[in-house]
């Protein structure tokens, strides 16, 4: 080959310069191309407990790692020659629009992730066109929720605690607000075995030592945003002091039954769902008896460590119960083709936790619009690439669930390991 001096043409053209983003946030966020990028940005600029807290799950967290390898060990199928140029994510859950087939989970202690806590949530939720789910722990008040997402869709999560008047009270709040769903959770009659919050010390509110401060020193914006905002406000609690796992034993109350479910839909105008499902015959009995839809979920991991997965148990659920009801899955997803396999195997709609507390504490509401905008361009690549234009189009074909764990015996198989 011929060689040639370079030419001062040919290399100005090659000379391109990115003009410098002066906005830190802005330019941290805009590096972050994966959910997993936000949890590492997230761990940096938050406190070691508060982002335990938000990280960790119940005992060994076998129960969370197994969710989350479940949706590596997807294979996807796509089909070739057919054109999905335009791809449509929208969907009808609840009898109300979401233009994503995701909307954001219910999370307690929020604002002791990152200060402006629901009220970012709820305002990128709104943005996006998807619903807002606030927890009974949430650490902004049912109405200021409202404020924050006046025209979005607000859903509601409810504990039955010990003291009934509490719970009546807040579901009657939520109905005056506006808010179209209720979410009734079934999975904590008592606090789980959340170890890193006991190996951190960790208390509401946080309490300082010689520990927390030194894990402070190279993170000074969040103490300075935690001590310079308005105090903690809960949901439903008006004192605080403890370790989380205290307060919700305080709180919560293990006798709780179908009775409670009744008298909660007694007293409920809008849309009922039952969260933390975990076996077939529980989905069948509340279909059958007439809840408006459930969440298969083991809290994240947060509860009963060695809980099943709800995404194996997924297929096994929408078979029984039928492919028009309204069955949501929760635990694990970090990624858009999480919840493309979730919707092809039969789920009507799908809720983040952590992928959205990652955002958050990463770079507050911004963050939150970050980890939306991550999560839909996945969906729409993947949806693209398997050659559907809508949701739909998504059907268990596209998905087999391989095999890793394998019941031996004993109780009936929680799961559905194959879609195929």
């Amino acid at each position: 080959m011929k060689r040639q001096l370079p030419r001062i043409g040919e290399l100005t053209e090659l000379m391109q310069f990115k003009k410098p983003e002066l906005d830190g946030r802005k330019r941290r966020l805009d590096a972050a191309l994966t959910i997993g990028d936000l949890r590492a940005i997230a761990k940096r600029r938050t406190p070691a407990a508060a982002f335990d807290y938000t990280d960790g799950a119940a005992d060994g967290e076998l129960s969370l790692h197994r969710a989350r390898q479940a949706f590596e060990d997807v294979e996807l199928h796509p089909d070739i020659l057919r054109p999905a140029a335009h791809v449509d994510t929208s969907t009808t859950v609840l009898g109300g629009p979401s233009a994503l087939p995701f909307g954001i989970a219910p999370t307690g202690f929020t604002r002791l992730m990152q200060t402006e806590g629901e009220t970012a949530g709820a305002s990128a939720a709104g943005a996006a066109g998807i619903p807002f789910t606030l927890s009974t722990l949430g650490t902004t008040t049912i109405e200021d929720v409202t404020a924050a997402n006046p025209t979005g869709r607000n859903w509601f999560q409810l504990y039955v605690m010990r003291q009934r008047e509490l719970s009546y009270g807040l579901v009657e709040r939520a109905a005056a607000a506006g808010y179209d769903t209720l979410m009734f959770t079934v999975d904590t009659p008592i606090a789980g075995a959340r170890l890193r919050d006991k190996r951190n010390g960790f208390s509401i509110p946080p309490q300082l030592s010689v520990k927390t401060i030194a894990n402070a020193i190279p993170r000074p914006w969040w103490w300075f945003d935690f001590l310079t905002t308005p105090k903690l406000e809960f949901a439903s609690f008006s004192t605080t002091g403890g370790t989380v796992g205290e307060l919700l034993n305080a709180a919560m109350d293990p006798t709780i039954s179908y009775d409670d479910l009744d008298v909660i839909r007694g007293m409920w105008p809008g849309k009922l769902v039952v969260k933390g499902v975990q076996n077939v015959a529980d989905a069948v009995r509340l279909i059958d008896g007439g809840v408006d839809g459930i969440v298969l979920s083991n809290h994240g991991g947060r509860q009963l460590d060695r809980a099943p997965v709800p995404f194996h148990l997924l297929p096994q659920v929408v078979r029984e119960v039928g492919k028009d009801a309204t069955v949501m899955v929760d635990t694990g997803i970090m990624h858009g083709s999480d919840i493309v396999a979730s919707i092809a195997l039969g789920a009507k709609f799908t809720l983040i936790g952590r992928a959205y507390l990652y955002g958050l504490m990463a770079g507050g509401r911004q963050g939150v619009d970050r980890t939306i905008a991550i999560l839909r361009g996945e969906i729409e690549r993947t949806m693209t690439l398997l050659g559907v234009s809508s949701l739909e189009e998504l059907e268990p074909r596209h998905v087999t669930q391989l095999t890793r764990l394998t019941p031996l015996g004993g109780a009936p198989a929680a799961a559905e390991r194959t879609a195929r």
